[in-house]
């Protein structure tokens, strides 16, 4: 997932922390909504991933950070940074060793942080930020180019075998860029490595689980989801489309934050105005008069952009499991962007969504916040991460969880 918005939609700084907790707020948008928060998870305030291509990173550090204070430690700013740089070294020596017959990229999925966390440990932000290369914010298009550029130099072999040096070099170029990890740092008056700070933070990231849901895999069973970004190869969970979304709904209900990754390129999702729904196409047969008349003599493309004048609750499509699949079959749906899930609300029509705390700053209607209906998450949804006390008794069980 490596999703980001352009350099007009990213501005300013983050604003303070969004805490509120089971607390009812309207919100007016000027789409023409009106959402009514009705359950909310403490969280973290909203982050900046800039023009990078880490919201892998951004959305499993800030759903950690919910974590530690659900378990009632401190709010907590961690460096996502930190997690990154540890990727491009692993994904690196990947890379070279399968002669780039794997992704190497920025994108990443969620279970890179648990990776991390668990090898290489954690960071505050206040140590290690990132930012040595000129820049107030992330932007990574010159790192991206210059680490694929160096390791495909690399893989090309020129010298018959590999040099023991190329690594060294590797590390060289995110050190100009991102900065040397400190071997130690002080939080609180007490000195931590990357491992004990991370031991202190209480969390087992054995305690958690990725879910997805798929078709063209048994259910209940763990496999390997396949899209470029899984890199490690990781093992997600697969279950029923509707037992995926009592996940998420049980998970909320209990106070449990969850990364949701998604396809974010759907007409039906709006950014700006707050809002992601799948709207039902236009059916010729449900217009008159002139207002047909006007219909037929459209292009195509203009056919598809009317499904997409949006200016408040409208119908939206029947998702399922078999039209689901086919989606991500044919590439409809793609793996784009990891955010993670908030809260529940509902419009002024009763139609319920999900409020999804997002890494593309605060200059946005909702302070970088948005709502997705329960049809888009059906049909868009990758996959989901979650606590495993958050799941539903019944699918633990089926998982033998």
């Amino acid at each position: 997932m490596k999703r980001f918005l352009s350099a007009f939609m990213i501005a300013t700084a983050c604003l303070s922390a969004y805490a509120a907790d089971d607390d009812t707020e309207k919100n007016d948008s000027t789409g023409g909504f009106v959402f009514t928060d009705i359950k909310l998870v403490k969280t973290t305030p909203v982050k900046d991933q800039n023009k990078s291509g880490t919201c892998w990173c951004f959305a499993g550090t800030s759903f950690y950070e919910d974590e530690i204070m659900r378990k009632g430690g401190k709010e907590l700013d961690l460096s996502e940074m930190f997690t990154v740089r540890n990727c491009y070294l692993d994904k690196a020596d990947r890379y070279v060793r399968m002669d780039g017959a794997t992704n190497f990229s920025a994108g990443g999925s969620v279970l890179d942080v648990p990776y991390v966390w668990k090898r290489y440990g954690v960071v505050p932000e206040s140590a290690y930020a990132g930012l040595e290369y000129g820049e107030d914010k992330h932007v990574h298009g010159e790192l991206d180019a210059v680490l694929k550029a160096y390791l495909d130099a690399v893989r090309k072999n020129p010298n018959k075998r590999i040099s023991t040096a190329w690594r060294k070099g590797f590390e060289a170029i995110l050190d100009a860029y991102l900065g040397a990890v400190p071997e130690t740092f002080t939080v609180d008056g007490v000195e931590y490595t990357p491992a004990t700070y991370a031991k202190s933070l209480g969390l087992d990231t054995n305690d958690y689980v990725a879910v997805t849901s798929f078709a063209h895999h048994p259910y209940y069973e763990p496999f390997v989801l396949e899209v470029a970004d899984n890199w490690l190869w990781g093992e997600y969970y697969n279950v029923p489309v509707e037992e995926m979304k009592a996940i998420v709904d049980s998970a909320i209900d209990k106070g449990y934050s969850v990364v949701w990754a998604a396809d974010v390129s759907e007409g039906g999702f709006n950014w700006a105005k707050g809002y992601a729904v799948m709207p039902k196409p236009t059916d010729a047969a449900d217009l008159e008069g002139t207002e047909l008349a006007r219909w037929v003599k459209l292009s195509d493309k203009e056919r598809a952009s009317k499904q997409f004048e949006i200016d408040g609750p409208c119908d939206e499509i029947v998702v399922t499991q078999e039209s689901r699949q086919d989606m991500f079959d044919r590439h409809e749906t793609t793996d784009d962007h990891g955010m993670e899930i908030v809260g529940i609300a509902t419009d002024q029509n009763g139609n319920r969504y999900y409020k999804v705390k997002n890494s593309w700053d605060t200059n946005q209607v909702y302070d970088g916040f948005f709502y997705v209906s329960e049809p888009y998450f059906r049909a868009k949804t990758i996959d989901i991460y979650v606590n495993k006390d958050a799941l539903p008794k019944d699918t633990k069980k089926k998982l033998g969880l």
